[in-house]
């Protein structure tokens, strides 16, 4: 039998190949759910052309039955006599509903889906994707194809990078000049924007229809030279010699940066107006977020010395926890011996950590926190999938073929972690070069699916089909369907394409 294409990998599939499959046509009907049945609707609308009908005992039945199953998982069957999806919860149902849809392939005689029984359910707690939207600002309708295309692969989180040196994306009422003087531009000095308040929770809101939780991040010490345009007070002169150059426009104190340099700029750390800032965004951002995380970033602050950087981090990891919200900052926060009490770690070194970003990861589960991974040489999708790509870049071990996006394994990175230790595993996208959705997908997909399974599926030692032979084979059958759901993806020579 021909493998399923089915990203992420299920916990346990069983294919049944004697049995007939079941044909969806113009009298499929589906039962059940509302939600859940307006979702796949949609969805074989666009996958075939179909419109299934709706009554009270349908070919395909959709229930939440609060069995007691793990959060988000789901049991699908498909016979010759209809299908079957019961999700733990209605993420398990939403979950189950994707699956059945990378199942359903056209024959000669017309749309199938194979006979199977799956039970489903996600190794890890959070699956995240990033979105940088400061380098290169995206709009409302850029977030929501995004979120789409993330939640068909089963993750649960979007993080949003809602300011860098670059620009300030989020309205702040209390703060208006971050928007009114620092929004403006981008990467090589293109328009910028922001979202109002109402867009971000426009954006929050239609993440929370498909089952994510956004995870807002405003970046502090540095990447704040934007925050030194609206209020120049707060913020210190470049520190030059502690650039990270691409060669790109020298930053200077007085004017918006729209090179993709890193490490110059910091907030001004003893000063109680710094605190006051940061207390008023956060305030207003913890007001705006429903879900439990703030990121405060705290990464590539190599303008501001260790002490301040330490000092900094405890009154804003602090403060941000005083909101009610759980903080979140990149690893570096670690060096912190004052980090907040159940601060989240996120771990952005290689898949073989290097200056100590191991020691720095690990200080967080000793503070009762835990780690999000995110290993810059396997998951971040803004590196070139090869040399020659015209968008992204090399920084992280070169170019990052799919293989190598696939080939790693999440418990093997931090020496010393338990599995209960990972939060989970999170895919980050930063727009340096990426300036539209067609960008995104290209530099998207097929790696996404990669960071995907190693998020959902079971570990690497735990299931036979837990292989590169077996992800690139079940990858390739997904072309048809994101084609169809009108994603750009390139057509990668290291996956076999079902045409």
């Amino acid at each position: 039998m021909p493998t399923l294409p089915l990203v992420p990998l299920p916990r346990r599939v069983a294919p049944t190949e004697a049995a007939s499959p079941f044909p969806i046509t113009s009298a499929t009907t589906v039962s059940g759910d509302t939600d859940a049945a307006g979702t796949l609707a949609a969805l074989l609308r666009t996958r075939t052309g179909l419109e299934p009908g709706a009554t009270d005992d349908g070919d395909i039945v959709l229930s939440v039955d609060g069995g007691g199953g793990e959060p988000e998982s789901y049991r699908l069957r498909v016979g010759a006599d209809g299908i079957r999806i019961d999700g733990a919860d209605a993420a398990g149902l939403f979950y189950g509903i994707h699956t059945l849809v990378q199942l359903i392939h056209g024959t000669d005689a017309g749309w199938i889906v194979p006979a199977a029984e799956i039970e489903d359910a996600p190794r890890f707690a959070y699956r995240g994707v990033m979105l940088d939207v400061a380098r290169h600002f995206h709009d409302v309708d850029t977030v929501r194809a995004y979120i789409d295309r993330a939640a068909a692969l089963k993750f649960n989180h979007l993080h949003l990078h809602l300011s860098d040196d670059q620009g300030w994306r989020l309205e702040i009422r209390s703060r208006p000049e971050l928007t009114r003087a620092a929004s403006a531009t981008s990467v090589g000095g293109g328009p910028g924007g922001y979202y109002t308040q109402d867009d971000y929770r426009a954006i929050v809101a239609y993440a929370a229809s498909r089952h994510m939780t956004v995870v807002p991040e405003l970046d502090m010490p540095g990447h704040t030279h934007a925050v030194g345009i609206a209020h120049p007070e707060l913020a210190e002169n470049p520190v030059l010699d502690a650039v990270v150059s691409s060669a790109g426009p020298t930053p200077r104190a007085d004017e918006p940066y729209t090179g993709i340099d890193v490490g110059f700029s910091s907030l001004r750390i003893g000063e109680d107006a710094t605190y006051d800032f940061v207390a008023d965004v956060f305030g207003e951002l913890a007001e705006l977020t429903p879900g439990p995380y703030l990121h405060f970033g705290g990464d590539e602050a190599l303008g501001t010395s260790p002490e301040d950087f330490a000092a900094f981090v405890a009154r804003a990891s602090e403060i941000v926890r005083r909101t009610g919200k759980t903080p979140v900052a990149w690893h570096e926060a670690g060096a912190a011996p004052g980090l907040a009490p159940g601060t989240i770690g996120q771990y952005w070194s290689f898949v073989t950590p290097v200056d100590g970003a191991d020691e720095r990861a690990r200080a967080f589960t000793r503070g009762g926190g835990r780690l999000i991974l995110s290993p810059a040489d396997a998951v971040y999708l803004d590196m070139k999938p090869h040399e020659d790509f015209p968008l992204g870049l090399t920084w992280a071990r070169g170019a990052t073929s799919v293989e190598r996006a696939y080939r790693w394994e999440p418990s093997a990175v931090v020496d010393g972690l338990a599995e209960e230790d990972i939060l989970g595993v999170e895919a980050p996208l930063w727009t340096e070069t990426v300036a539209t959705l067609e960008d995104i997908d290209a530099l998207a997909f097929p790696r996404i699916a990669a960071a995907a399974e190693a998020a959902w599926s079971p570990a690497t030692s735990d299931a036979a089909d837990r292989t590169w032979e077996s992800f690139r084979a079940r990858t390739g059958g997904l072309g048809p369907l994101w084609a169809t759901l009108g994603i750009r993806f390139p057509a990668s020579p290291e996956i076999p394409w079902t045409t």
